[in-house]
């Protein structure tokens, strides 16, 4: 699907597509890996800018973290 859009003055098609890129991985409707191809990134160089916008890469719930934690620790001790 394409779509066209006239873009305000000062937004690039770059800045465009890397904000929807990352705003899309946020409502969690693309994965990480779809958000980098997106955006025109590799997915290391994604994470960075998702990190200067204060954007988490790992999106638990404090009890799946909590989960996720004790479940590494359990493979980590065998």
């Amino acid at each position: 699907m394409n779509l066209v859009c006239e873009l305000p003055m000062g937004i690039s098609e770059n800045e465009a597509k890397l904000f929807l890129a990352i705003k899309l991985y946020e409502i969690n409707k693309i994965s990480l890996g779809k958000a980098a191809r997106l955006a025109g990134y590799s997915k290391s160089a994604f994470i960075e800018v998702l990190g200067q916008y204060k954007i988490p890469i790992f999106n638990y719930s404090p009890e799946e973290l909590r989960e996720e934690v004790i479940t590494q620790l359990s493979k980590a001790d065998n």
